[in-house]
């Protein structure tokens, strides 16, 4: 293997050679499947150096990034289906949730009575500094109105959950670290909504009920359904029968919406329809979970496969944005790469210093740092294809994402060669989820 990646290193180098050659003679045809390839090549070809093989992930997602900047017309629709279809992309970004999530514990909320200092400075750095800085960035540099609203978007969702293990890298307190991460995507269907109408309620109409059940829908109910299998684990027979029931149910309950919808919904409001939906999204997590936990207790190798669902969902909906959106990105997309570093610098400036001057230790104040500078981009595009914006208020979280976990992992990279002596207490097993991601 180490052999083949040397070799697509080696292509990558002809490959960037024939794109300027194709670029100075005007010879597209030679140019574009260049770069195309050469983008794929350098991305396998990162796991020949050890140094960068952990950047390899997100090689594969600039690769494919730039392939949808490349042949748009290859990533927006497929025959009759659009790959930027509302529901599609939320679908695949609540698996992405999901498997993120599976590696979540129900204990991890012990984590906020026994250190409720670290967790307030992560939420206060996450749900104030974050969508402020958002919104004094959109103020300071001219960008089209929907791309602003993108920006004060990413900076108003949840902590992204590859932020934990930007902390098990970092040798921080991955306890404190998972515990913020969920009581964040706990907070999230009000403090979004909220802060999505106070700085961008200019801009966009927002609706705070829509938005709420958005959230719920793309965030909260992917990653309940990963806490109930958890509980299952180690769930009395009793329990483990109520659940099951209670999956049968939903399955009829199920059947019985998709026949008589039309019947159910006669004369609703809208937000009356939205509520049945968040109970029909309830009973398909408590299915899922029941299902899963039965196919992991067969089949225990399925639970080594999520981290590649999630990747694979991950790759899926940057690149499909980065299509759709590609006028802008070329417009734009220096800009956004400058105000996405400059947002996540602040936050990991805020979230280190704010925790040590609130006297945490090294290992918690790193933790705070990764939480409060790494947003869930999956969210952020979820919400951005919910309000019919993908192709401008999802630009910013296809280059933020991205850009975040490079900035993420060479932090992490840095404070592994610096470990603290001080004692990092860890409520939560390490998550085997190894992802640039977060997103």
């Amino acid at each position: 293997m180490t052999k083949l990646r040397l070799v697509c290193l080696g292509l990558a180098a002809l490959g960037a050679i024939a794109s300027v050659v194709g670029l100075l003679i005007g010879a597209p045809q030679l140019w574009q499947p260049a770069l195309v390839g050469t983008g794929f090549e350098i991305a396998i070809g990162l796991g020949a150096l050890p140094k960068l093989a952990g950047y390899q992930y997100t090689g594969w997602v600039v690769a494919c990034c730039c392939a949808a900047l490349v042949y748009p017309g290859a990533f927006t629709s497929w025959g009759e289906v659009k790959l930027t279809d509302k529901f599609l992309i939320n679908t695949i970004i609540q698996l992405v949730m999901f498997g993120m999530a599976s590696h979540m514990r129900i204990a991890d909320f012990k984590g906020v009575a026994r250190q409720p200092k670290g967790v307030l400075v992560g939420m206060a750095g996450h749900y104030l500094v974050m969508p402020t800085a958002a919104f004094v960035l959109v103020q300071l540099f001219d960008l089209p109105s929907g791309v602003a609203v993108g920006v004060i978007l990413y900076g108003c969702v949840s902590s992204g959950l590859a932020s934990n293990v930007m902390s098990l890298l970092a040798k921080a307190n991955l306890g404190l670290a998972v515990t913020i991460t969920a009581l964040s995507t706990i907070f999230a269907p009000l403090a979004t909504p909220a802060l999505m109408k106070l700085f961008a309620g200019r801009i966009v109409d927002v609706s705070f009920v829509g938005m709420m059940y958005d959230v719920i829908q793309i965030t909260l109910v992917p990653v309940g359904a990963a806490l109930l299998v958890d509980f299952l684990r180690s769930a009395s027979p009793k329990a483990k029968r109520i659940v099951s029931t209670a999956a049968g149910v939903s399955a009829a309950w199920l059947i019985v919406v998709a026949f008589a919808w039309g019947s159910l919904t006669a004369g609703m409001g809208e937000n009356s329809v939205r509520a049945l939906q968040q109970v029909c999204y309830v009973a398909a997590a408590i299915i899922l979970a029941r299902l899963y936990y039965a196919a992991v207790l067969r089949y225990g190798a399925i639970g080594r496969f999520m981290p590649y669902v999630s990747m694979f969902g991950i790759m899926y909906y940057n690149t499909v944005v980065t299509a759709a959106a590609r006028d802008t990105l070329l417009t734009v997309g220096a800009v956004l790469l400058l105000i996405g570093l400059i947002h996540n610098l602040v936050g990991f400036t805020f979230g280190y210093w704010g925790a040590r001057a609130a006297r945490l230790d090294i290992a918690s104040s790193r933790s705070v740092a990764f939480e409060v500078g790494m947003q869930n981009g999956g969210a952020a595009s979820g919400l951005a294809a919910s309000m019919g914006m993908i192709a401008t208020a999802g630009v910013p979280a296809a280059v933020f994402s991205p850009l975040g976990n490079v900035t993420g992992s060479l932090l992490a990279n840095y404070w592994s060669r610096r470990p603290t002596e001080q004692p990092r207490p860890e409520t939560a097993a390490a998550p085997e989820l190894v992802l640039e991601e977060k997103r």
